[in-house]
């Protein structure tokens, strides 16, 4: 799935999460997540379990999953 991003060149992932429920869980996934290097922009949606990520290259899926891992919740795959 791709968006629109101000940044060309730019590569957007949506990844599906389990376990957010809530605003601080939104939080906690976005911050891990942001940490990932050449990571631009995470948006996490708790009632859809998606966390959609903009970077500036594809990401290694290990460094996402540990990411959520270190936020309290699973990565379940890319939605």
């Amino acid at each position: 799935m791709t968006a629109q991003t101000d940044t060309p060149g730019s590569v957007t992932t949506v990844y599906k999460v389990s376990g957010m429920s809530c605003g601080h869980c939104e939080g906690s996934v976005s911050g891990e997540i942001s940490g990932i290097d050449g990571v631009t922009s995470v948006t996490a949606v708790a009632s859809t379990g998606e966390v959609t990520v903009v970077s500036a290259a594809p990401l290694d899926e290990e460094a996402v999953r540990a990411a959520v891992d270190e936020a309290g919740f699973e990565l379940v795959g890319k939605a």
